[in-house]
């Protein structure tokens, strides 16, 4: 695999990938980069969905063996900001850089000198983790306003079992903490949790347990 990635997604097979490459080509071309093409049909809303390509993608990121990717849009990436927030992170640990066609700001980003660069990037991260939130919280309130109650248990709209699974526990935060206090940066302790755990974590949950052990 090439260290300039040019990654191509469609959610289904009735789509083509290929309607999205002209235009990522010419922005590899403005990049003056070569890139190698890698394109896969599978959904990028949730985690758990089986994404070979991608999976490779991100081992060789981890790896530091590839500096650049680049994507149609960031829903290429992922759907869901907060899975999109940490992929972000994990890209800004082992420097390699997003580009989007769709999202030209982040070229700006780069562009700029530093310290400025820095400061954007990370002012970009924050705002993408708070729309994240954001988002979380409309969902559950959807989701909240869908439950009943039937024989003294709550269920979803769907008859099942409801309640949420991915609180962390006292052990996690624990954990966080541990790995906060040996990192010394909270983007650096997020990406090693999610190394260990699902469901992903992001910044702002360290920050949220740090400032909860300090009451």
């Amino acid at each position: 695999m090439k260290e300039h990635i040019i990654y191509l997604r469609t959610s289904t097979k009735l789509q083509e990938t290929e309607n999205q490459l002209p235009n990522c080509l010419s922005l590899s071309k403005e990049l003056n980069l070569e890139c190698e093409v890698l394109s896969e049909q599978t959904s990028a809303f949730k985690d758990s969905a089986k994404r070979i390509i991608f999976d490779s993608i991100k081992k060789e990121i981890t790896s530091n063996k590839i500096k650049t990717i680049i994507v149609w849009d960031l829903d290429r990436i992922y759907r869901n900001r907060m899975l999109l927030l940490s992929f972000f992170e994990l890209c800004k640990l082992h420097n390699c850089k997003i580009y989007s066609f769709r999202q030209k700001f982040l070229e700006d980003i780069y562009k700029s000198p530093a310290p400025w660069n820095e400061m954007l990037y990370n002012m970009m991260l924050f705002i993408l983790g708070w729309i994240a939130e954001d988002e979380s919280v409309k969902r559950s309130g959807r989701i909240k306003n869908a439950v009943r109650i039937v024989d003294g248990v709550t269920k979803s709209r769907k008859g099942n079992k409801w309640g949420r699974k991915d609180k962390l526990n006292e052990d996690n935060k624990k954990e966080i903490l541990i790995l906060y206090n040996k990192l010394k940066s909270m983007q650096k302790t997020a990406v090693k949790y999610n190394k260990l755990h699902k469901p992903y974590i992001t910044y702002g949950t360290v920050f949220n347990v740090i400032k909860e052990s300090k009451r």
